[in-house]
This record gives C-alpha cells, sequence and structure tokens, in this order.
C-alpha cells in the first residue's frame, strides 16, 4: 500500500503535458524543463555524470551521491503500479529570478536537495525494452481513456482518435445545399475572387514559362504596411492599392460571414485611433485585400505583442471563406447533378481537387490551433441564439487547453516570452476540421477535413522519411491555401521539418481515395495544383531561410507580394549600458564558406585575445547549434577553462554553470541563442560579450548587453562587447545597427567601433 501511494505522489508531481512529451519522446520540453521532482516523501536521487567542460577537482570530491533509478523509470513505475489518471498540478520553478546580488542568486538555485540537483542529469532516454512496452500499453489505455496519442518515435505512427461517428454527416458527396444557407448567386458574379482564381484556365505555354523564367518585380508604397515588392511571372499585372475604406459586400465574403465578422473583429477596432465605420483595421484591411486576390504574401513583421492576433483573425476569415465557398459550390452542383438529364455533360461539375483538404494552416504550439478553431466557431455563429454543432468539442479542450495554475507563479519574463509561450505550449499536433454549413467537425480523418491544422512535427511524423513503411502526404496533393504563422519559431525548434513539408506539398496522390474524378478541376489532373496554392507567410523578422522558402517553393501564378521596409535605427538603441560595440568583419568567397571562415577567424584572430585571465568572465553568444558543437569541441582538445549551457543541457547543470560562470572558476561560457529563446535566463558576472554571428531575433542582442548591468561592481570600463559579421549578415545587421549604419560597415572593411552611452 505504502509503495502504491508513492507511485500516486510521484504521478502528481509531473502536469500532464510533461508526462505525454515524456511518453512521447523520452524527454522534457525546454519551456518545462525542471530541477526538482520531489513531492511529499519522495525524492529521487541519481549518479551526476556531469559533462567534461565542468568537471573540477573540487567537484569530483564533493560528488559521491549512490546512483538510483532515474526519473523517468519511476515514472513507467508508477503508471505500472497506478495506470489511474490523477488530478495533476504544475510544479513552481526552482529558479529565482529577481534583481539580487549574484551570489544571493546562486545560493537560491543551489538550495535544492542534491538529488534534486542532480536529476536533471539523468538521460532519460534510456528505458529497458519491458518498461517501454508496459508504457505503450498505458498509451493504449489512455487512448481509450481520451488522451491524445500522436506519434511515439521509437514504434512508429500510433493510430491517433479520429472522428467516424460523423462522417456521413460531413461527406460533401451525400449532402446538398440548404436554400437558406445557399451562396450560388454570389459565386455566379464574375468579379468573385474565388471563381477567378480557380476557374483560370492556363496553358502548356504559361506553365513552361512560370517552371523556367524569372519573376519580374515592381515596388509600391502603402499606407500601413509600407514598403511592398509585387513579383510575377506571367504578364505584368495592374498594380495593386491600398482601399482606404472596404465594404464587407464589396469582398464577396459567404453569407455567414459578412455579419458576423464586424462582431468578432470589434475587440481590436476599439484600439483604432481614427475610428470608422470599417469592419477591419489599417493592418488588416491591406492585408486582406492582398490576400483576397489569391496572391502569395509574406508579411515580416508580426509581433506577437501588437499585431499577431489581428492578422490571425484575418487569415482565418480568408481560409474559412474560402472553404465555405468551395464547400458551397460542391453541394450546388449535387443538386444539380441529381436533378440532370441523362446524357448531359459532366464536364460542368469539376469543382474538386484530388483529396479533400483545401487548407493548411501551420502554427507552432497548440495555444495558436486552439485560438483558430474559436474564431472559426465565432465567424459561424451568427448570433447567441444560432448555435453551430461542433463535434468533439470538449475532447479538443482538454487536449488544445490549458490549465491556468500549471504556470509557476515566480516566472517573470520579458513580455515578448509570455505572448508567445502563453497556454499550451505543445508543438506536436495535428487536427482534421470539418465544416459543412451549420456544423463544424473537429478531429475529423483527413481525408475527410477542409482543414487540417498541425505543426511541422506534427506534420512531419504523418509524412515519414523516404523508406519507411508507413507514411502518408497524398492529403497535402489539393491544399489550395498554406498558411504559415509564426515562421520565425520554427527555426529555433527545426527548420528542416518545414522544408520537409514544402517538397511534399501539391504532389500528385499515390491513391485515389475514392474519389470521383469526373469531379476533379483539370488543374488538378494536370499536376498543376502547386501553380493555383496561395502561400501566407507571416514572421517577426526577415531571415535567409525563410526567404529561401517564399521565393523558391511558391509558384503562385497570380503573383507574389512581400513586404520589404528597412530598421531605421536597430536593436543597439536599447541597450542601457555604457559598452564599447567592435563589428568585426570576416571575409567569405559564398555563403556556403562562411561557416567555415567564421570559425577559423574567431580561433584566429579573436580567440587569442581573449586567452588572458584578465579577459576573465566572457560569455560567447552562438546562435548556431552546430557552432556551438563545433565550439565547444575545439575547447575541450585546446583544454581551455571553460563552461558551456545549450537547449539540451540538463537543469543541474546548468545552475552548475552560471555558478561557475559567476564565481570566475570558468573563464568562458558558451551560450547558445536557443536556450536563451526558450528559458530568457539573466546570465550574472559577464564582463567580456562574444557574438560569435548576430543573433536571429534583433533584440537578443539589447537583452543580452543589458545582462552586464545584473552584476554592479564597478567595472564598467572593463567591459566589452565583439560582434562578428560578414557581407552575407546584412539583414541580421541593419535590424541591430540600423541601415546606415549598415551600408557603412559593409562598404567599409574596417573594424567598426560603436559605443553605447546607454541614453540611445
Amino acid at each position: 500500500m505504502g509503495k502504491r501511494r508513492a507511485g500516486r505522489e510521484l504521478l502528481r508531481s509531473l502536469s500532464k503535458k510533461q508526462k505525454k512529451h515524456l511518453r512521447e519522446f523520452g524527454e522534457e520540453h525546454p519551456f518545462y524543463d525542471k530541477v526538482a521532482w520531489e513531492r511529499g516523501s519522495i525524492t529521487v536521487q541519481v549518479d551526476v555524470r556531469s559533462e567534461d567542460s565542468d568537471k573540477s577537482s573540487a567537484e569530483s570530491d564533493s560528488e559521491t551521491e549512490v546512483e538510483q533509478v532515474s526519473g523517468y523509470h519511476k515514472l513507467l513505475a508508477t503508471l505500472k503500479t497506478s495506470p489511474e489518471s490523477e488530478s495533476e498540478e504544475e510544479e513552481d520553478e526552482s529558479e529565482s529570478e529577481e534583481a539580487e546580488e549574484s551570489e544571493a542568486e546562486m545560493d537560491i538555485e543551489g538550495s535544492q536537495e542534491p538529488g534534486e540537483a542532480e536529476e536533471g542529469e539523468e538521460d532519460e532516454n534510456d528505458v529497458p525494452e519491458e518498461e517501454a512496452d508496459t508504457a505503450e500499453q498505458m498509451l493504449s489505455q489512455e487512448q481509450a481513456d481520451g488522451t491524445d496519442t500522436s506519434c511515439d518515435p521509437r514504434h512508429g505512427v500510433i493510430e491517433e482518435f479520429t472522428d467516424v461517428k460523423h462522417e456521413s454527416e460531413f461527406s460533401l458527396e451525400t449532402n446538398f445545399m440548404e436554400e437558406e444557407s445557399g451562396d450560388c448567386s454570389a459565386d455566379k458574379r464574375d468579379s468573385n475572387p474565388f471563381k477567378q482564381h480557380m476557374d483560370k484556365e492556363l496553358e502548356d505555354k504559361e506553365v513552361e514559362k512560370m517552371s523556367t523564367l524569372p519573376k519580374t518585380s515592381s515596388q509600391s508604397q502603402w499606407p500601413r504596411l509600407g514598403q511592398l515588392i509585387f513579383s510575377s511571372t506571367l504578364e505584368k499585372h495592374k498594380t495593386l492599392k491600398a482601399d482606404k475604406e472596404v465594404d464587407v459586400k464589396q469582398l464577396h465574403l459567404h453569407k455567414p460571414l459578412e455579419s458576423t465578422w464586424p462582431k468578432v473583429n470589434k475587440q481590436f477596432l476599439s484600439s483604432v485611433d481614427k475610428p470608422s465605420d470599417s469592419p477591419f483595421t489599417p493592418l488588416q484591411r491591406e492585408i486582406f485585400c492582398i490576400m483576397n486576390t489569391y496572391r502569395d504574401l509574406f508579411y515580416p513583421e508580426r509581433n506577437a505583442l501588437t499585431n499577431g492576433e489581428e492578422i490571425r483573425h484575418a487569415y482565418c476569415l480568408h481560409a474559412l471563406n474560402h472553404v465555405l465557398k468551395a464547400n458551397a459550390q460542391v453541394l450546388s452542383n449535387n443538386a444539380k447533378r441529381r436533378d440532370r438529364k441523362p446524357g448531359t455533360d459532366t464536364d460542368d461539375y469539376r469543382d474538386q481537387g484530388l483529396t479533400r483538404p483545401k487548407v493548411l494552416m501551420i502554427v507552432p504550439f497548440r495555444e495558436c490551433a486552439l485560438r483558430i478553431v474559436h474564431i472559426f466557431i465565432s465567424l459561424l455563429e451568427v448570433n447567441d441564439r444560432k448555435k453551430i454543432d461542433v463535434s468533439n468539442k470538449k475532447r479538443f479542450k482538454g487536449e488544445f487547453g490549458s490549465d491556468p495554475e500549471e504556470k509557476p507563479p515566480n516566472l517573470k519574463r520579458p513580455e515578448d516570452y509570455e505572448a508567445i509561450f502563453a497556454g499550451n505550449i505543445d508543438d506536436h499536433f495535428r487536427i482534421g476540421v470539418a465544416i459543412l454549413q451549420k456544423s463544424m467537425r473537429l478531429y475529423a480523418p483527413f481525408y475527410s477535413s477542409d482543414i487540417i491544422i498541425a505543426s511541422p512535427l506534427g506534420v512531419r511524423t504523418v509524412i515519414g522519411a523516404e523508406g519507411e513503411k508507413k507514411r502518408d502526404f497524398d492529403f497535402l496533393s489539393s491544399i489550395e491555401i498554406l498558411i504559415i504563422d509564426q515562421a520565425d519559431i520554427y527555426l529555433m525548434q527545426n527548420w528542416e521539418h518545414v522544408l520537409h513539408l514544402m517538397k511534399h506539398i501539391n504532389l500528385l496522390p499515390l491513391d485515389s481515395h475514392g474519389v470521383d474524378f469526373s469531379r476533379v478541376r483539370m488543374l488538378n489532373l494536370n499536376n498543376w495544383s502547386r501553380y493555383y496554392r496561395q502561400t501566407l507567410l507571416f514572421s517577426a523578422l526577415q531571415d535567409p531561410q525563410i526567404n529561401s522558402v517564399f521565393n523558391k517553393h511558391c509558384f503562385n501564378y497570380v503573383g507574389q507580394v512581400a513586404v520589404r521596409n528597412v530598421p531605421l535605427t536597430g536593436s543597439i538603441s536599447h541597450v542601457v549600458v555604457q559598452l564599447p560595440h567592435v563589428f568585426r568583419r570576416l571575409e567569405a568567397e559564398s555563403v556556403t564558406s562562411v561557416i567555415d571562415a567564421r570559425f577559423q577567424f574567431f580561433i584566429d584572430k579573436v580567440l587569442p585575445e581573449y586567452r588572458d585571465a584578465i579577459m576573465s568572465h566572457t560569455l560567447i553568444y552562438v546562435p548556431s547549434y552546430f557552432d556551438y558543437v563545433r565550439l565547444r569541441n575545439y575547447f575541450k582538445k585546446e583544454d581551455l577553462n571553460f563552461t558551456h549551457i545549450c537547449e539540451y543541457t540538463k537543469k543541474a547543470a546548468v545552475c552548475r554553470a552560471r555558478r561557475f560562470f559567476l564565481k570566475g572558476e570558468k573563464q568562458f561560457l558558451l551560450f547558445t541563442e536557443r536556450f536563451h529563446f526558450y528559458k530568457r535566463y539573466t546570465i550574472k558576472g559577464i564582463r567580456n560579450l562574444i557574438f560569435y554571428e548576430l543573433p536571429t531575433y534583433s533584440h537578443f542582442y539589447s537583452e543580452i548587453c543589458n545582462m552586464l548591468k545584473a552584476t554592479d561592481n564597478g567595472v564598467d570600463a572593463t567591459w566589452t562587447c565583439t560582434v562578428l559579421y560578414s557581407k552575407y549578415d546584412a539583414q541580421k545587421l541593419a535590424a541591430v545597427v540600423g541601415i546606415d549604419r549598415t551600408a557603412q560597415m559593409l562598404q567599409s572593411k574596417k573594424n567598426v567601433h560603436l559605443f553605447v552611452t546607454g541614453e540611445n
């Protein structure tokens, strides 16, 4: 009985999301990485296997704990004896980020029991086979109880929950248009953007032209979006001008959206400086004006704090409008086919793709999917009395929602961090949504869905890799609108998943999936879907990798629109400490050679200046994990006195590294950008900064520089900041120092010295 009670106590120490992430990936999500696994009378103690660079004689003498079973093993043992679910609560974060003296902070972080601090060092992936099988049995049991089971990397794709009950109710083949909900008259109008785009018949010469010839571009200045670059391969289109005022009736929205949109969007209109009768904010008006023409759009100024929700509402309106019109056309033609005379030509009813999914929405976290579905429901509900029927809504809220009590009360982070990591931040999910007239079906099978909402990882695990037995990407064959929101976050997750998706979208399916070929559009049969697909790309920054996706994987025949505003000041103006900034230029022959050139420049020109003991407390900020590994291996080879922190470093090792660096026991600290993105810890004791490469997020530059004020010990005059850059870093450089300084620095091959007084 005592053993069973002990197991329950340990189960309570992990939240539902933590247990799920442990089952699926064998490790904790970086956001929920914890120091302690202690609840009640149970303390998990393990033997510490510290990283090589952190070993010291004093450390090895003091660490003599006996090896115990890991926390993950304990969890699996708990699942054996206590399968029933318990109410979970989030453990408070053990670290305090108060602005106190450095020594006091480290005392707080080091105040936990030895077993707690060293638990994080255990490798959670080392799971015995029999215990893994037990966990697999528990997964199937929890699935029966309503718990979401996605994918286990060790056992391949597990069949996840899909709604089979409502299949016939949401089938496009067996339903017909309801007269009161029809929008046929609107669909027949020549000015309807949906029909104009989808009914356009491309010729073979035009397709060949788009495949071979470069795009021609033109510029335009819009009041809110700023400088726009319009590009197209086909004949030059008329320059699109921003509408000063937009009448909802002129947008050709589907019937229910005309009345619901002003109500749903009312929350953003109250913040507009000049109130008007327009149902759009100035930003939404210009963005929707472009989206409604079915051009591709790249907007690199999305901000989670300011305009993020405005943009989300705008693209949700566009996606839902597209789906409702497409389904209305199919249902209307169903009725016409039913009433047609025998022998009538059936080519008039080509209104579908090779598969049903029309819209793919890529978002980083479950919270984003939750908000999107809530917007869809709000847009479909005409009033409080006419509620739409949403199947599996309770299950959806349970799996995609979050418990406010799970958030540690003492978590103090910047506002942008709070906005990005709000709610459920699980990054492995996918869900199909079917919409038919006045009903919505959540968890619809992909081939019965109109909209698929997923994370890059969620799609990647379905697509699989070449050679895998169980993989599927046919559902991507007829995607007509691709929305990639918050693309910058995928740079911090795994950008390869995005590239993998782009390589498998709009390919001919390997199976027919029961499609009626007499209803399939010729553009799909000709394998021209990619030329009709609209791609909407939203990001918080401009990055070469994001630009590459927009330029190389988007083939829309209508053309593309990219927002290209240049920063005037840069984030260096937000540095509040008096700090000399030295920008050192390195030369490289090409983009591919810049990686090796930077490494060689660093070890030959920069590192020798910091080897002296006087240059202690040196933090080296490394954006790329691969560069971090390369530097770490070099530092070990050269036997330098250093420690390191990356996104995979366990919490105990992080605390130890920060303590060694603060006290000066370690001269160098290698510090990765992804760790800073997920944690935003204040590193105290910095006297010398080296940016191995300019940060991906420009505001990280000022955040890291401002960490120097965390330790005020009267050595301000010795502070230094060195930045490495090349001519290929023009975008990142402009975001840090401004466009004017960037132009001067790229023209000159000399090192640039800037001094920030703290008043900028």
